[in-house]
């Protein structure tokens, strides 16, 4: 009896999760239950399993909508008819066909249309639904003929009043306005709930007809679907067989160029994983991804084969990847294996800059209906919630800033603030709207509409309406393309050495990186500023406390930075053994065996799954649950609860110690979600390198690529002290030598002129263009006439000292632009053919102060250029002790005046501490740590610079400041404007420093861990 039901996935409108709707169904015996959500299928692969598991039969549809006009419900009568459906919302959603009111051509799917919108000849698969409170116009002649063509119509969109409210809510947020505005027509009836079977029958008695049409629809549909079979492409090729020979054959040509001639283990190695591959049917998978990489190298670009692919000497080959699983052990079976019927993972990293050109290669390489993106639902935040609720209820702008700014403890007690409080807990967990997953591509065999209908978000690539647990639950592996900035940074750097100093650098060469001594040097002193994954304050902390010095140790510490491993406490430990390798003993045996290699510490996924195998006794399926948990996928609390019964009931048979096997599991469940595998650490750990050899050995194109690739975790002005300490000359932009992005002549740093905030990106690019199109700039006035500015761009490209090459002071330039700029107009300008010489203007000479163009600067790109934050200060004062001086000085109080570069907020439980990163007046670096206590007598005020008492504490070769005391010392007032005493402290507010923010614990200390250091038996 039930044709039309909505879940919370008919965005801003339903008000039940799949799960609630279908047990609902099952407690009032409901035998057949239709979803049909609105313009979407998104919950329709979960409905058909939750209907089939608690014993009703699934039927699923669509409820077809333009914009909140309801023009028909659609009830597929086989999978065929949902791809119908999916096929006509996908022309909809992607070609901006008009949704047909009325007659779509359909052949597997029932049509119900409302009584308001029935068309003037009805098909034979098409009906009218009637609600009950409808049922006396059957009683109209114009009605009464068409009975044989209605069906029971019983709309489910609520379970309660409350509920109802909640989608009145709903509906006022997505009709962005006040809830007291909205019209009966805008949300549904507060009937619109799952009755019971009977009290449907009961409305119906009268109308046998009706009753019977509707059990005829249920009764006709079928929605079936094989979940266990792979719906990515199969073959690469036309055949399997030809997808296999292709593949042993690009295989073992890359095996000529990764080995030595007869290197027998990795040909021992390749025949396994071929013999494994093609058994599982994947040979097309790595085809396909092997393409998609030929295509890249093919364009000159980079790319980093990360993830548990890198675990395959068959991706090593093929180039996929470029991590020797030989060389670090590395074993296929975590990546692919004879009990994994889902298809391999392969995570792909591009530039930020080439991502969109391999996008573009597969979408049209095998077919805009076979590729799209996965979707991903985007939920209602913490302070999306109270903004959106807050506004329906009519709340002004400042109330709704405390919303969502403030702890709801801090909120203000009012009527109003508590139905926004109680209806906002109940918004958590929807989802708001569809999106794009950030790296998701699925390609399939069949049409992609035949299991979904896509969407067009502003991106410009489709999307299915299911997100990725979905899309691997119904049998498709996602191809990860991800971008990042870092291979942008090396690519750059490599075409600017060889155009700065005709160099040719093999940067895809990994034997380069991986055994130089200096930039070996340069890792175990955590000067790794702009290099990829390695840079951030904690990352630098960790390399100087392991005194890294090589590769292998640097893969290690790509994992236990991760937050499982660092909040188990076993980086702690790792970082002890690490350097104090005859001060422990092992766990237990197990542990020396199977984690030798890290000191029987527990650092990647595969360690994890090891001792659960080698210690716990699990089963390899038991291992695999372990994997998914923690890789984030089908976290199942049931399985995991299952696994660590088995797991110490097994830990018991085997004879080890109970509190051992407590402390083993406590390791292994704070692993889930939050770490690597070993090959996605050793790819990491490659890219990483690649940087660094850069930064070590032509550090002035790697800074100014990094600053162009809009750095990393720091921002533009951190780098650009970074770039002046690795020997560049840095200029502010100059019209005459200023590239868009910033560039570097020589030693000879000239920032872009994309830093200017306020000048349009249109015209930060024309500048460059046509002076490479006519020649330099011989003036202020050949600039003007030239280049279409209005006197506000003009006077921001004077004052950071653009048109420095006239000669001219900025005071002499702003009248002569203002004079020149009377008889021009931006769009009248054109080039002449006869150059009229430049006019000359007699004006007097003024004054300018020392420090006017810092002040500049700060306005202008938000930091000094040139000089130093330093020479700003009213003190002289620069600091007893240097930041290279600290690990003189443990346990020592040391006072020091230093520049805020970046501060990180940790919770604990006494309140929230922060972790702070400065430069001293040598333009060194170095770490502080503030606790809650502190903080309330000493707060950061903004960026600047502080002075600074504190207690070194140095940890493993590295020093950390304990703060006691803090002050922020102030600048000199701007002497731009000299008499106004408002102003002159204006532009300091400009001074930037980072913040970021976590919500994890602070990294427990030695004390807190209670590691067992010796054998337990």
């Amino acid at each position: 009896m039930y044709l039309n039901c909505h879940t919370y996935h008919s965005l801003r409108y339903g008000t039940l999760s799949i799960e609630e709707l279908v047990q609902q169904a099952q407690e009032l015996q409901v035998s057949t239950l239709a979803l049909t959500d609105i313009n979407t299928v998104t919950g329709i692969y979960d409905f058909y399993k939750l209907c089939l598991d608690k014993g009703i039969k699934p039927v699923v549809g669509v409820e077809v909508r333009n914009e909140d006009e309801l023009y028909y419900i659609t009830l597929a009568k086989s999978q065929s008819g949902i791809a119908e459906i999916n096929r006509l919302l996908t022309a909809h959603n992607c070609e901006n066909s008009p949704l047909p009111g009325s007659n779509p051509d359909f052949r597997e799917v029932y049509v119900v249309y409302p009584l308001e919108n029935v068309p003037e000849k009805l098909l034979e698969h098409e009906f009218i639904g009637i609600r009950p409170e409808q049922l006396n116009l059957v009683f109209n002649s114009l009605w009464k003929r068409l009975i044989h063509k209605m069906v029971a119509l019983a709309p489910v969109t609520v379970r309660t009043q409350r509920d109802h409210n909640l989608h009145r809510i709903l509906r006022a947020v997505d009709h962005n306005t006040l809830i007291s505005k909205l019209t009966e027509a805008d949300f549904c009836k507060p009937d619109e709930v799952l009755k019971p079977v009977s009290e449907i029958r009961d409305a119906y008695r009268n109308y046998p007809q009706i009753l019977a049409n509707t059990e005829k629809i249920l009764e006709d549909c079928h929605f079936s679907f094989d979940f266990s079979t792979p719906k990515n492409k199969k073959h690469f090729t036309a055949t399997q067989a030809e997808d296999e020979e292709l593949l042993r054959t690009l295989a073992y040509e890359g095996l000529k160029k990764r080995y030595p001639e007869n290197h027998t283990a990795a040909r021992l190695r390749i025949e396994k994983e071929l013999k494994v591959i093609n058994q599982l049917d994947f040979c097309g998978y790595f085809l396909i991804t092997w393409d998609i990489v030929q295509y890249s190298n093919k364009m000159g670009f980079m790319h980093v084969g990360r993830g548990s692919g890198a675990n395959s000497i068959v991706s090593y080959c093929l180039g996929i990847t470029d991590i020797c699983p030989i060389e670090l052990d590395l074993y296929f079976e975590r990546f692919l294996n004879l009990n994994r019927n889902s298809p391999p993972d392969f995570d792909i990293d591009w530039s930020w800059q080439n991502r969109d050109a391999i996008l573009q290669y597969i979408f049209d390489k095998y077919g805009r209906d076979h590729v799209a993106f996965c979707g991903t639902n985007v939920e209602f935040k913490y302070r999306s919630i109270f903004r959106e609720i807050g506004k329906v209820f009519g709340l002004p702008k400042d109330e709704l800033d405390v919303l969502t700014t403030k702890p709801m403890a801090e909120h203000e007690e009012n009527s109003v603030v508590r139905l926004v409080h109680k209806y906002g807990k109940l918004l958590e967990k929807f989802p708001n709207q569809r999106s794009m997953h950030s790296c998701g591509i699925l390609i399939s065999e069949e049409p992609i509409t035949n299991f979904t209908a896509l969407e067009m978000p502003p991106k410009g690539f489709p999307i299915v309406q299911f997100d990725m647990h979905v899309a691997e639950d119904i049998g498709f592996e996602k191809f990860d393309i991800l971008s990042q900035r870092g291979l942008g940074s090396i690519k750059d750097t490599v075409d600017l050495i060889r155009q700065n100093r005709g160099i040719s650098v093999d940067i895809k060469d990994t034997a380069l990186s991986k055994d130089e001594a200096a930039a070996n040097e340069f890792l175990s002193r955590g000067k790794t500023i702009g290099c990829f994954y390695i840079e951030s304050p904690a990352m630098r902390g960790l390399l100087r406390r392991l005194k890294c010095g090589d590769y292998k140790t640097l893969v290690a510490a790509s994992s236990i930075i991760r937050p499982g491993v660092a909040q188990s406490g076993m980086m702690r430990e790792y970082i002890f053994r690490h350097n104090n390798p005859t001060q422990f003993e092992y766990f237990h045996e197990v542990f020396k065996e199977q984690l030798g290699e890290t000191y029987g510490i527990m650092v990647y996924q595969e360690d994890v799954i090891k001792i659960a195998l080698y210690y716990g006794g699990l089963s390899a399926a038991d291992g695999d649950i372990l994997r998914r948990a923690m890789s984030g996928k089908g976290r199942s609390l049931a399985a995991l609860q299952k696994l660590k019964d088995d797991f110490f009931i097994s830990c018991s048979k085997l004879g080890h110690p109970e509190q051992l096997s407590k402390e083993v599991y406590r390791q292994i469940e704070s692993f889930a979600g939050y770490s690597f595998c070993k090959a996605h650490s050793a790819s990491y750990a490659v890219e990483s390198y690649q940087s660094l050899y850069l930064k070590v050995y032509y550090p002035v194109e790697f800074m100014v690529s990094v600053i162009n690739n809009q750095g990393g975790f720091y921002r533009t002005e951190v780098y650009v002290h970074e770039a002046r300490m690795s020997g560049g000359i840095i200029h502010n932009p100059c019209v005459n030598k200023s590239l868009f992005k910033t560039t570097v002549y020589g030693k000879d740093i000239y920032l872009g002129l994309m830093h200017i905030e306020k000048i349009e990106g249109r015209i930060a690019r024309h500048i460059p263009e046509q002076r490479e199109k006519a020649g330099e700039y011989k003036s202020l006035e050949d600039f003007i006439k030239r280049i279409p500015v209005g006197i506000e761009t003009l006077q921001i490209l004077i004052f950071i000292g653009a048109f420095r090459f006239t000669g001219k002071q900025k005071n002499e330039l702003l009248i002569e632009a203002r004079l020149i700029m009377s008889t021009y107009k931006p769009e009248c300008r054109m080039e002449s053919l006869l150059e009229e010489p430049p006019k000359k203007y007699s004006l007097p000479e003024l004054e300018r102060n020392t420090f006017e163009d810092a002040f500049d600067e700060i306005e202008i790109l938000g930091f000094p250029v040139t000089c130093s934050p330093f020479d700003l200060l009213q003190t002289r004062f620069r600091g007893r002790i240097m930041a290279n001086d600290l690990l003189k000085y443990h346990k020592k109080q040391v006072k020091m005046l230093a520049y805020l570069i970046s501060r990180k907020h940790v919770p604990t439980k006494r309140g929230t501490m922060f972790f702070g990163t400065w430069i001293d007046a040598e333009g060194e670096y170095f770490d502080t740590a503030h606790f809650p206590d502190n903080l309330q007598k000493y707060p950061f005020q903004g960026g600047g610079c502080y002075l600074l008492l504190g207690q070194v504490e140095v940890d493993f070769h590295f020093p950390t400041i304990t703060v006691l005391k803090m002050a922020k010392m102030p600048f000199i007032p701007d002497p731009r404007y000299a008499l106004d005493k408002e102003k002159a402290y204006e532009v300091h507010r400009k001074i930037n420093e980072d913040v970021s923010m976590t919500w994890r614990q602070p990294y427990p200390q030695e004390s807190e861990i209670g590691l067992p250091r010796n054998k337990m038996v």
